[in-house]
């Protein structure tokens, strides 16, 4: 069993953020730790409010779990401001972390879950240091400065985020095919499933790409398994999920 920190902002639906996180290491077969960055008021239809943890006191959950924890993969999300982004790029450098970085903006809801001057400071700092990252097309569209309508689109986004790492531009809100660019674009075939089970969907399949990264598994079958278990989760729910993939691959 590996042990695999999630990072992330804490939602008290359950659906995203560090619990949907720990419950993916779970269903997976890994024991999960988790740095909390923000408290949100939230649930599956709206955001209602923010607070984010003092810089600090994020630095200093850090570094007591992995004083004590022998961890060698992260799932990083919700960071909220350039401060908070700083801070955990300096210790996941600190720590030699490789992280799977989930670059939160937007809730499914449609709340806004950063400032303003998150999007710059993620490119300078954080981005250059993950091993992957996994935006939606809204997050791409942030992170490149392109428009993204169709899959050219996606494949113009992917070059340009990937001078700066390895990215998965996920499909969900396109039409369901993912592109990966880890040094050339692989197109991963999806497909669209008619469910109002996806809350916390990007939570899922990035921490899940953290596990199966931390297994071992190559950039492009990592990506895949991740969507295929986002994809039974979605189709199944919880209870399904822990049926399906409970136990180590």
């Amino acid at each position: 069993m590996m042990t695999i920190l999630s990072i992330a902002g804490f939602d008290p639906s359950g659906g995203a953020g560090i619990l949907n996180d720990i419950k993916t290491f779970h269903s997976l077969g890994e024991y999960g730790t988790a740095v909390i960055t923000a408290l949100t008021a939230q649930n599956v239809k709206r955001v209602e409010g923010i607070l984010p943890v003092d810089v600090d006191f994020i630095e200093k959950q850090m570094d007591t779990v992995l004083e004590e924890e022998r961890i060698t993969h992260a799932k990083i999300g919700m960071l909220y401001s350039p401060e908070i982004i700083k801070s955990v790029t300096d210790k996941v450098a600190e720590y030699s972390l490789k992280v799977v970085l989930d670059p939160v903006l937007i809730a499914g809801s449609g709340g806004l879950l950063y400032r303003e001057d998150v999007v710059d400071s993620l490119k300078k700092k954080l981005l250059p240091q993950a091993q992957l990252a996994t935006p939606n097309i809204y997050e791409a569209q942030a992170l490149s400065g392109v428009q993204i309508t169709d899959e050219e689109d996606e494949i113009e986004a992917a070059y340009k985020i990937g001078e700066l790492c390895n990215v998965v531009i996920t499909g969900g809100h396109l039409d369901g095919n993912d592109v990966l660019y880890d040094g050339s674009i692989k197109i991963i075939e999806g497909e669209l499933i008619e469910s109002e089970n996806v809350h916390g969907s990007g939570c899922s399949y990035s921490s899940a790409c953290a596990v199966y990264l931390s297994r071992g598994y190559s950039m492009e079958e990592a990506v895949q398994k991740a969507g295929i278990f986002t994809k039974k989760s979605i189709e199944h729910g919880l209870k399904g999920t822990l049926n399906q993939f409970w136990g180590r691959e």
